[in-house]
């Protein structure tokens, strides 16, 4: 990896750091060669504080530190993407990032799926909803539901029609995250789930 921190003059690459286990962004920092260096040596994220015109490990103070993953430069090699796990909040106002925002999992369209479903379920509108007749229908029909998808993905799985597969395995995954939420739980829950049984 080869940084270029000649292309300022001060010496600094803006340094992006991102959880790495939620990708979300925590912050934006700089690093000159020193900083860098210091960071892989002690894999606590290390930059330049251009307040205070010297090295700052992140967490000195606080506690707080980020623990460094990995480190990526970009393809001018003038700019770190910095993967972490975070110690604490990273933001020095207690945030989890310096945007104010919650530093926990993002599952994509899932998680816009479970938001949808959730208004689908709770809200009086709804009432012609597909989703909101199974939660009317109880666990034994969501759980049954859930069943037959499983075993219609099943047989498509051996068979020769990838689209048919595909189609099968979004309703199952939709039945699912209905499931989930009817037992009071989310992605979220089977991430951790998975988390503990990795370490």
């Amino acid at each position: 990896m080869k940084i270029d921190f000649s292309k300022n003059a001060d010496g600094l690459v803006p340094a992006i750091v991102q959880d790495a286990i939620t990708k979300n962004v925590l912050m934006l920092g700089y690093m000159n060669e020193e900083a860098y260096n210091e960071t892989i040596k002690t894999k606590k994220v290390t930059f330049y504080s251009r307040s205070k015109q010297r090295l700052w490990t992140k967490g000195e103070e606080s506690g707080n530190f980020l623990n460094l993953v990995d480190i990526k430069v970009d393809c001018d090699n003038d700019t770190l993407l910095v993967s972490v796990k975070p110690q604490g909040p990273t933001c020095h106002t207690g945030s989890d990032t310096c945007w104010n925002e919650d530093n926990s999992s993002n599952f994509g369209f899932f998680s816009e799926l479970e938001k949808i479903i959730e208004v689908r379920r709770t809200s009086a509108s709804a009432e012609k909803s597909y989703v909101a007749s199974l939660f009317k229908k109880g666990i034994n029909k969501i759980a049954q539901k859930v069943g037959e998808e499983a075993v219609e993905t099943v047989i498509e799985a051996k068979d020769e029609n990838d689209d048919l597969f595909l189609y099968e395995s979004a309703d199952l995954l939709f039945h699912y995250l209905i499931l989930l939420q009817a037992k009071g739980f989310s992605l979220k829950d089977i991430e951790t789930e998975l988390q503990n049984r990795h370490k």
